[in-house]
């Protein structure tokens, strides 16, 4: 037996194992005044356009001269301003129509052409609007945009001289218009309405319904090419005048409108809120600082583009003495000591370790024959370590409004100076610190990212390093 050579094959189990104060969280948006507001007049409405985009302001005809309505008000238009870099934008120009020195022009979109402009203006033009007593209501044209004019102008087939439609928005198909209205039936104040583009026309307009509309005032609608509804609303419980909320259309149902957070909404009127494609820049109007404004919102979610698949830290191996395997016919009996003070039987034995660490492996074999044990017939010190990596401790499956608990505790990077543990939950939400709790609002699967940052190293170099992992969140039985 002694002259025999004994192997000890350690093989690893694939096995799932099971973990501070939360630091402040970061905000999900910075906000910018944008440069080319005027200051004294209003900047309301934005549109994102190709490098750019367009407004409505009541900014002075001239240096000296106010453009005015018939009873007395400045009157609104529609400019467009063109980026120059990334911070600058060239003077903003404006856009002509018929209408321009004497009605209102905006808010407004453009159509999927890039050319086709819907926009809000005075319904009646005759003798009655000239009349200060009059009280006119907007209504919503159609023109097509050439260089900076528009025109000929037609009417939307559902402008009515008895209540205001305006501020329209168009989806990315062009199959669906959303605008604001107080026409009878509403839920009360203003609501939001939509028609849909059939056999050449739109039809009949729509009422989105009491989940989205109150009895307060909902205006100023923006339809995201993701299916994402924003629009601004004065209903209670919000954290000032007006403010801005988003809601999606979830199996034929409008979900509750969820208030944007932190900066976008403020004690003032906030509204008019649009967004890029890709979520991460946009514009609203606020009247926080002075007259209305429009503000850039840039968000600061840090997502990457490539993070590695978070390997799973597995103490659990399988033992074996492959002489033992391969003449399974000898009369031995082989006893393993593993090194935590537990012990195994048989020629293969399958053994999980409390944690990383230095274990002492002892094999003695017991001849069934002769009696006689050879003690530490093999001996080995196994060495387990931690994969270097960030680590997401938490649940592969939840359900929706469970309050969840991820860790970073296990994290394994030698020689780093951790300085910050940054989470993004795949739902635009994120946290900072090293123990976060969560709550997913709703079913889906949802691809966690873990970013950590470490102090800067001589030099200015920051080392960081990212890992993800899905989890699968379920509706509420």
């Amino acid at each position: 037996m002694r002259g025999r050579h004994l192997y000890i094959i350690f093989i690893l189990i694939l096995m799932a194992m099971p973990g501070m104060a939360q630091e402040k969280q970061p905000s999900m948006y910075k906000v910018t005044e944008m440069s080319f507001n005027s200051g004294f007049f209003n900047e309301i409405s934005p549109v994102i356009v190709k490098d750019g985009i367009m407004f409505c302001s009541d900014r002075r005809f001239s240096g000296l001269k106010d453009r005015t309505s018939f009873e007395g008000r400045r009157i609104y238009n529609i400019y467009i301003a063109i980026r120059k870099d990334s911070s600058n934008w060239i003077k903003p120009d404006e856009l002509k129509s018929e209408r321009t020195n004497l009605f209102n022009n905006g808010p407004l979109c453009i159509a999927p052409d890039g050319k086709t402009v819907y926009f809000t203006s005075e319904v009646e033009t005759g003798k009655a609007a000239k009349k200060r007593s009059f009280k006119n209501h907007s209504g919503i044209f159609i023109a097509e945009k050439t260089g900076n004019s528009l025109g000929p102008i037609l009417s939307f087939p559902y402008n009515n001289q008895q209540y205001d439609v305006g501020q329209p928005s168009i989806s990315l198909d062009g199959r669906y218009l959303f605008f604001a209205s107080n026409m009878p039936g509403g839920q009360g104040g203003s609501d939001l309405y939509y028609c849909e583009w059939i056999n050449g026309k739109w039809d009949t307009p729509r009422n989105l319904g009491p989940n989205v509309n109150s009895s307060s005032a909902e205006d100023y609608p923006f339809m995201h090419p993701s299916g994402r509804l924003y629009f601004s609303s004065n209903r209670p419980g919000g954290k000032g005048k007006l403010d801005v909320y988003s809601t999606t259309l979830s199996f034929g149902t409008w979900e509750a409108p969820v208030a944007m957070p932190d900066p976008i909404n403020s004690s003032s009127d906030d509204f008019a809120f649009v967004v890029d494609d890709n979520m991460q820049t946009g514009y609203f109007s606020s009247n926080r600082l002075h007259s209305d404004d429009i503000y850039q919102v840039s968000s600061t979610i840090i997502r990457k583009a490539s993070c590695d698949t978070l390997v799973e830290n597995n103490y659990c191996y399988q033992l074996i003495e492959e002489n033992a395997v391969k003449f399974d016919t000898l009369p031995f009996r082989y006893e393993w000591k593993m090194g935590d003070g537990s012990k195994g039987i048989g020629p293969s034995v399958i053994h999980c370790y409390p944690g990383p660490g230095s274990y002492l492996v002892q094999l003695d074999v017991v001849n069934l024959i002769t009696k006689e044990v050879m003690y530490n017939e093999k001996t080995y010190n196994l060495e387990i370590k931690n994969v270097e990596q960030p680590y997401i401790t938490g649940p592969d499956k939840a359900l929706s409004d469970q309050k969840l608990k991820f860790s970073a505790d296990s994290t394994n990077l030698p020689g780093w100076n951790i300085s910050r543990y940054y989470w993004n939950f795949g739902d635009e939400s994120v946290m900072v610190g090293k123990e976060v709790d969560k709550v997913f609002t709703k079913p889906g699967m949802y691809n966690i990212q873990l970013i950590v940052t470490a102090d800067a190293e001589p030099g200015g170099v920051t080392r960081e390093a990212c890992v993800c992992k899905n989890i699968i969140v379920g509706g509420q039985p």
